[in-house]
């Protein structure tokens, strides 16, 4: 089986597929000025993108890593959160703070799915 790369870079793919798994990167925010509502709406749109380029969707989420620059942010972050992800396909999570490698990025998101 052979892997798949989506979106390559020097430094990073978006989107790698194996054996019907489908690995996404950090998504990140693109405007920073947005509270953390805003940057999650953001990164969550990212997400469903991918996911359809890769032939999967948030129903199929298999783990999500959630990166907060300040935990006190995961009131916001649910927010969008709870109204992006589908009823009953709710996927096991983990949500942390960590120091992200740009100051002015609140959230950054790592996805496994499985293809349909």
């Amino acid at each position: 089986m052979s892997i798949q790369r989506l979106h390559v870079g020097p430094r990073l793919s978006e989107t790698a597929i194996f054996n019907r798994t489908v690995y996404l990167a950090g998504q990140i925010p693109d405007d920073v000025s947005q509270d953390i509502v805003g940057q999650t709406e953001q990164v969550l749109a990212h997400v469903d993108r991918l996911l359809a380029e890769a032939g999967s969707d948030k129903t199929q989420i298999l783990m999500c890593q959630i990166f907060l620059t300040d935990i006190n942010d995961i009131g916001g972050m649910n927010q969008a959160w709870d109204a992006w992800v589908a009823a009953g396909h709710t996927p096991p999570r983990a949500t942390v703070q960590a120091a992200l490698a740009n100051a002015a990025w609140r959230i950054e998101v790592v996805v496994t799915a499985a293809q349909k």
